[in-house]
């Protein structure tokens, strides 16, 4: 259930990503559920082989080529995606950038008010 909730959080992510940017389109909210879940197997299977096969890159930059990962990923689902539309390198990096901080927000403030109840009852 925790799986079905953060990705349905993540597509609101998306969508908030797609409405303040506007390089990047999502065709409503299932595009969005699938542009998520792409985004999400990408993010799982591909990322961590570029992090390692850049990892000299990434140690000399101290850590900033993750972003340039992210924004080449971001933009990769958005040219293979339809209704996922990312219009180029930069609106990918900067997409990717709010996309990750829009979902964490969303999962820290329905994940905090989950744990509070739980709280009150042992003082």
């Amino acid at each position: 259930m925790q799986l079905l909730l953060i990705w349905f959080l993540n597509s609101l992510a998306l969508l908030t990503v797609a409405y303040v940017l506007p390089g990047i389109h999502v065709d409503g909210f299932t595009g969005a559920l699938v542009a998520a879940l792409i985004l999400g197997l990408i993010n799982m299977l591909l990322r961590p082989l570029l992090i390692f096969l850049t990892l000299p890159v990434t140690v000399i930059t101290l850590g900033l080529f993750i972003l340039v990962i992210n924004g080449l990923l971001f933009w990769f689902a958005g040219t293979v995606l339809k209704g996922f539309e990312v219009s180029g390198f930069w609106y990918g990096v900067l997409g990717a950038l709010l996309y990750s901080i829009f979902s964490s927000v969303l999962a820290m403030i329905v994940f905090d008010r989950k744990s509070k109840p739980d709280q009150r009852r042992h003082p």
